[in-house]
């Protein structure tokens, strides 16, 4: 699990080596977007497949495709190569988190589950600061080839303790067929909302054809969808699962909560490299307070949940911490302490981890024994789409208040050169440049970053309100028990 989790940021800091050493410039936001992109689409299918055949033997079919995709990638000759790979690679990532959630769906009741879940929940902070930090220095001591080939010995070893420890009942399996006809167009829908989301307001218009297109794809597939999965025998996504009120709120946040996640995390270091001119490896150091924060909320949060069974409080405390910590970055400027600016994202940390944890033991407590998998894979499908689309549509955001600034303090024709010589802009190449452009590319940053944090916080805003909707239902105290 945290292997899949970490592969989602791993290769940032070494994306600019990669495309020094294999090219393809134009292609390499792609190397990220096919990974999220397949992982998002295969996992409710990872987990409906262990629903229907055996959870262990599926579990260990996704490791093995992850560390094949993982070795290919290492070995890739050019940048097609390597997003063919990646993509391969996030088809086995969407079965590692859903396969391990749901063994344990089944395993351990809710009630008591908590400390569990709070364990698991701490390694997503440790992966999003830790991936760009790991990626560097793998990249920097030996090779960005290293970012992918570090998974195979640590995978290896867990393939094996999976197979040899792990007991589960035989009788979980069923006979019934996948619904190919539903996962293909989930899988359609999910790509034309990435696309929309890359696109739109950067490379197409709002109103290009292409953008209007791709809408046009995904509310059709959406729509038919729905109407598969109420007809299917297994659906992917069971409809009976919405019926509970609480799972389909869980959902909600689940899928907000994971845009100002990966938001936060993608645009923070932005502005501690180009404003406070710190290096990539200082900058998710001084992410530490935010990762700390949800790592020590998730496990007090876990514990407490098992010890009284009370679970509504948190979804809702989350929702208005996590606003309260976006508007409090807001403030920052290009005069703005580091270390002041470091602490501060220890209150959106702590927010952040009390959505996490309550919202994952909401929708197991939600599903039956029989849909653990397609409930983990829907909450993880959402918190993964939520980051993909929330990047998206965050970055569209920054770059426009970062050309718009640029343009109020240069005039038109300097804002655009010095914005399209911005996509190669490094920090250091930052500071060969003369006083008043300088000043003007640090305040553009800040007023993107602004925009990314104003549009957070009406995110958890949002969350905040919905969550008011979580009803009080009691957890169950055995894995066959309502």
């Amino acid at each position: 699990m945290f292997l899949a989790m970490l592969d989602g940021t791993v290769v940032g800091t070494a994306l600019p080596t990669i495309v020094g050493d294999l090219g393809g410039l134009d292609q390499l936001s792609w190397v990220v977007t096919a990974y999220l992109l397949t992982t998002a689409a295969a996992t409710p299918v990872w987990g409906k497949l262990g629903d229907l055949y055996g959870r262990k033997g599926v579990f260990m079919t996704s490791i093995a495709i992850f560390l094949a995709g993982s070795m290919l990638c290492g070995l890739a000759q050019d940048m097609g190569q390597l997003i063919g790979f990646r993509a391969l690679q996030g088809l086995g990532a969407g079965g590692l988190m859903v396969g391990a959630l749901s063994i344990i769906g089944v395993l351990v009741p809710p009630r008591e589950s908590g400390r569990m879940q709070s364990m698991i929940g701490a390694l997503m902070p440790v992966a999003f600061v830790g991936g760009p930090l790991l990626g560097g220095f793998l990249t920097d001591q030996l090779s960005w080839r290293w970012t992918f080939y570090v998974n195979v010995p640590v995978g290896v070893v867990a393939l094996l303790i999976v197979a040899m420890a792990i007991r589960l009942d035989r009788t979980e399996r069923s006979p019934a067929r996948i619904d190919y006809l539903g996962a293909l167009l989930l899988t359609a829908a999910i790509l034309a909302l990435t696309l929309l989301a890359s696109w739109g307001g950067a490379r197409y218009g709002w109103t290009s054809p292409q953008i209007l297109g791709l809408a046009a794809v995904s509310a059709v597939a959406l729509a038919w969808f729905v109407r598969v999965e109420r007809r299917a025998a297994e659906p992917v996504i069971p409809p009976r699962l919405f019926r509970s009120r609480n799972f389909t709120v869980a959902q909600i946040l689940s899928f907000l909560v994971g845009a100002v996640m990966v938001g936060a995390t993608s645009y923070l270091p932005q502005y501690l490299q180009f404003v406070r001119g710190r290096s990539s490896t200082e900058s998710g150091m001084l992410l530490l307070p935010l990762m700390f924060g949800m790592l020590v909320v998730q496990l007090a949060t876990g514990w407490l949940i098992s010890r009284n069974g009370r679970y509504r409080v948190y979804p809702i405390l989350g929702g208005a911490v996590l606003t309260v910590g976006a508007l409090l970055l807001l403030p920052l400027g290009t005069n703005t302490g580091t270390a002041v600016a470091s602490a501060l994202t220890v209150v959106a940390g702590a927010g952040i981890g009390l959505v996490l944890q309550s919202t994952m033991i909401i929708t197991m407590n939600g599903a039956e024994p029989r849909d653990m998998g397609a409930a983990s894979g829907t909450v993880t499908l959402l918190r993964t789409l939520g980051g993909s689309l929330g990047v998206a549509l965050l970055g569209a955001v920054f770059t426009g208040r970062l050309h718009g600034e640029l343009t109020d303090r240069l005039g038109a024709e300097a804002a655009r050169r010095l914005a399209s010589g911005g996509e190669q802009l490094t920090p250091q190449a930052l500071h060969a440049l003369a006083a008043p452009l300088r000043d003007a590319y640090r305040a553009a940053v800040t007023s993107g970053l602004h925009g990314v944090l104003a549009g957070a916080a009406a995110l958890a805003a949002v969350g905040f309100v919905v969550a008011w909707f979580i009803r009080e239902d009691p957890l169950r105290d055995g894995p066959d028990s309502g």
